[in-house]
């Protein structure tokens, strides 16, 4: 097949750029074709015979909702020249003008106005107000694509549901969940010393600590009722209201703030357990990142993704604001240590059953399903062949 992927980015280090990461690599090891359309690409993946990279350079312009509108009108242009040299078009959200095979639904624009954490519900000032204006818009541009694709790829059952809502068709959608490197996550021992980590039970925490959304403050108020352990929280704490909130609790010594890490990895395989109470969520990788860790998860229904983890390994929180339940939870865990070893061993197995290659082989799966449908015109109802060019002539190798 010759695919083109259109995202923004394609790399490790990017919640999406990371799915498509792994789905261009995986695509490219089947041996087809892959065209990246975006704005960032790992070398590894611009390296392979099989890749073209079509650059789609966008950061001359001062905000997100400009250069996303710049990106999907170059990709729509590019599309326009080249589609009926193409196989199938998978898109990612609104990121293109023009019509593709597959669309992936990674955030619903839509179900996150409706939230009462939306941050224009939570800061009045100018950033509210474009965090206001963006999601709008993105809700009506997103619903406008995923219209104009043959399939939609809900990234959890969560999102399915909010496709739903939106008003989208029930056979046009498919559930496809991000997947996690079970190499790079996995449980092995490590020295808390070196890491600059406490002794004792330990809780983790990863997340954006800049936003409510992620519910770090439900989580500080929990740990003023929990007797033992200590909290670990990785995330950037510029602007971060959070460690002001710990010390005004009287969490000091028992909640540390790491700041922004790399080493995620081998801060899962030290912690004995993931608190993870966001308030919304489309599909978290860091669940599943937990869960390949050996780490029993305590998290919100709210969270996208939970539906993967069975009760075995997790605990699942039916109000994330209720920081007494929380508590409790949390509580009842740290003191039975023979309960902690058996959902660390059912978490491993939960997430060898959803590795990326499992990703990819669903992916590569709807690819030929949709190339079973013929299609009448290329993506954007144009004649195929009407454009003389050849794919040669806009990819460039970097």
């Amino acid at each position: 097949m010759r695919i083109a992927l259109i995202t923004h980015k394609l790399a490790k280090g990017d919640g999406q750029g990371r799915v498509n990461y792994e789905l261009a690599r995986g695509a490219l090891a089947a041996g087809h074709t892959v065209f990246m359309l975006a704005s960032e690409v790992a070398a590894e993946l611009a390296d392979h015979p099989l890749a073209h990279v079509v650059r789609i350079g966008v950061s001359s312009l001062p905000t997100s909702l400009l250069r996303n509108q710049l990106f999907a009108c170059r990709t729509a242009l590019w599309l326009w020249r080249h589609r009926a040299e193409l196989d199938l078009v998978h898109a990612n959200g609104f990121v293109s003008w023009a019509r593709t095979d597959l669309n992936s639904s990674h955030f619903v624009h839509a179900a996150w106005l409706r939230s009462p954490y939306h941050t224009w519900r939570v800061r009045k000032d100018a950033y509210g107000f474009y965090q206001l204006v963006y999601s709008l818009a993105n809700k009506w541009l997103e619903r406008w694509s995923f219209r104009r694709a043959r399939y939609i790829v809900a990234v959890s059952e969560q999102v399915r549901r909010e496709l739903l809502q939106a008003g989208l068709e029930r056979e046009r959608l498919r559930v496809v969940p991000n997947g996690v490197d079970t190499q790079e996550f996995r449980p092995a021992a490590v020295s808390r010393e070196d890491l600059g980590l406490p002794q004792g039970r330990l809780m983790l925490f990863v997340g954006d600590i800049r936003t409510p959304r992620k519910n770090l403050d439900t989580l500080l108020r929990a740990m003023s009722r929990v007797s033992g352990g200590s909290l670990v929280v990785a995330g950037d704490t510029a602007g971060s209201p959070y460690p002001r909130v710990a010390a005004q609790l009287g969490l000091g010594h028992r909640v540390s703030f790491l700041g922004f890490r790399r080493d995620i990895p081998e801060l899962m395989r030290a912690a004995d357990v993931l608190v993870f109470p966001s308030r919304y969520e489309a599909c978290s990788l860091v669940l599943l990142e937990a869960a390949a860790s050996g780490l029993p998860i305590i998290a919100a229904r709210s969270t996208g993704g939970t539906e993967l983890l069975s009760p075995e390994c997790s605990a699942l929180l039916d109000s994330p604001d209720d920081h007494a339940e929380l508590a409790a939870v949390l509580n009842g865990l740290l003191s039975a240590p023979e309960r902690l070893a058996r959902m660390s061993a059912e978490a491993r197995r939960v997430a060898l059953a959803n590795s990326w290659q499992v990703l990819v082989e669903r992916h590569l799966q709807l690819y030929h399903e949709a190339l079973q449908k013929p299609r009448t015109g290329d993506a954007d109802g144009i004649p195929q062949g009407r454009e003389e060019r050849t794919l040669a002539d806009d990819v460039r190798r970097p």
